[in-house]
């Protein structure tokens, strides 16, 4: 592997000294972690024995490794952090980031030839999106594709990468010179002459007139998460996937289409919860803290208790220490929103699945949004008198009667103690003796998380002496014992 060209250590050297940063973090996945110690070695090289900047090496980041860990960089007191790999490009929230894509490995004449062919035989208007890494190609590849068929009129539109410098959203405007900084972060945005769209760190353009549905969609890169962002947020589209490692062209994706009907059956589960868990997916991410507050509007607007847990990567173990809660609602990155909760004992919903939810009226129309910057602006919710009538749950197969939105006043004092009676009702510790139920009494929900506690599968409450030891087996015994076969 050639650093120089894969790790980018010019154009990373570049950004420290023209920003004159002290201290630099290097965060780097799993996968690139083998690679650290000679890209610093490289870069160090690269900056000069003069400038006294420290490189420190980021490692098992705190949630997905597709953010900037700006939680980390914290700790080192970091000036701004350099991100290796697959990126998400989420805005930050303090730090800038340099994001080095790397390059992925892609034979072009062989894509060519495939795209090439299909294309004859599809007369569809096609956008070109991609994963990032092979961003370095795709210019390449649209002259390659353009040689290879110069006869045909066809409107073919490749998405560019808004840029590789993350500043944070108070300062995302400035351009700094060298790729420009990313500008909008809507899906959607209306322009003079057309409609642009960005989606993971890729913007294109649209005629006026045209939508997403009259096209079809091209992904050049592995079936990973940016993928699943791309499939169900355009899942109108004719969508194929050309494989670079194995040189083929997936046209059916229908397997990742099937994740809608699952996340509409979440959606109604989520109907019937009583008790939401808000899991804090992220801390850098430019305005997850608004979207938190936005969530337990809408959770309290619906008669509902909210509870915000920040606990890191969530898993099932985790999730099993909060039994009393129906619901969670995982506030993090587009491309690590989508949890697959089959193992989890309640299911783990988006902030946008959660405002179809818990919103009264509202229809899911088939639009599907992952990004939940997008949602902080789409809707303002209304502060209305709950129907009075009640609502057919298609779990239960009857009507139910939702809670009454909470109010002010004596009602916040109880509201402290649902979580602990909830509980009571979720975790019950029994003794040996069947007749007998271990119970605690609180005087609220944060009082009840302090006295929780675990005292393993077995719990002897009526006798608490220990058991007498019991001397085992010593070398002298086994080799006083006669061999097999001797007399």
């Amino acid at each position: 592997m050639d650093l120089e060209l894969n790790f980018e250590i010019s154009r990373t050297a570049e950004f420290i000294l023209s920003r004159n940063f002290t201290r630099v973090a290097l965060q780097f996945p799993d996968d690139l972690l083998k690679h650290s110690t000679k890209v610093v070695t490289c870069l160090r090289n690269k900056l000069g024995s003069g400038n006294k900047v420290g490189l420190f090496v980021m490692a098992d980041t705190t949630f997905g490794s597709c953010c900037v860990d700006e939680v980390g960089a914290s700790h080192i007191g970091a000036d701004c952090v350099i991100h290796y790999g697959h990126t998400c490009l989420s805005p930050t929230s303090t730090l800038p980031a340099f994001c080095v894509f790397g390059k992925a490995s892609i034979n072009i004449s062989c894509c060519v030839e495939k795209l090439s062919s299909y294309f004859r035989t599809n007369g569809k208007p096609i956008v070109v999106l991609y994963g990032l890494g092979y961003a370095h190609a795709i210019s390449q590849i649209k002259r390659a594709l353009e040689e290879a068929m110069p006869k045909t009129k066809m409107e073919l539109i490749f998405s560019d990468v808004m840029c590789s410098i993350i500043n944070p959203l108070e300062d995302h405007r400035k351009s700094d010179g060298l790729e420009g900084c990313l500008g909008t972060y809507s899906s959607e945005n209306s322009l003079g002459s057309g409609t642009r769209y960005s989606l993971g760190g890729l913007t294109w353009d649209l005629p006026e007139g045209q939508r997403m549905e009259d096209y079809l969609l091209l992904w050049i890169g592995p079936e990973n998460s940016a993928f699943s962002n791309a499939v169900l947020t355009f899942n109108g589209c004719e969508i194929v996937r050309y494989d670079a490692t194995e040189d083929q062209l997936v046209t059916d994706v229908s397997q990742q289409k099937r994740i809608l009907k699952r996340r509409y059956y979440l959606v109604e589960r989520a109907k019937d919860a009583n008790m939401v868990g808000i899991l804090v997916g992220t801390l850098g991410v430019a305005g997850y803290l608004h979207m938190i507050h936005q969530m337990k509007e809408l959770i309290m607007l619906a008669g509902k208790k909210a509870y915000t847990l920040v606990m890191g990567r969530p898993n099932p173990s985790k999730l099993a220490n909060f039994p009393e809660c129906d619901v969670f609602i995982y506030v993090s990155c587009a491309q690590t929103a989508l949890l697959d909760s089959k193992e989890f004992l309640a299911p783990v919903i988006t902030p946008f699945e959660a405002m179809l939810a818990f919103s009264s009226g509202s229809q899911w129309t088939g639009t599907y949004v992952l990004e939940f910057r997008d949602l902080i602006s789409s809707s303002q919710l209304e502060v209305s008198k709950r129907p009075e009538e009640a609502r057919f749950s298609f779990l239960k197969g009857g009507y139910v009667e939702d809670f009454e939105p909470q109010e002010n006043g004596d009602e916040d004092n109880d509201s402290t103690l649902a979580l602990a009676n909830a509980t009571e009702k979720a975790l019950q510790l029994r003794d040996r003796d069947p007749g007998s139920l271990v119970k605690g009494t609180v005087k609220s929900g944060a009082e009840f998380f302090v006295t929780r506690s675990y005292h393993g599968l077995e719990t002897h409450a009526n006798s608490s002496s220990p058991e007498p030891y019991l001397i085992g087996r010593s070398d002298e015994d086994e080799r006083s014992e006669p061999e097999l076969g001797s007399n």
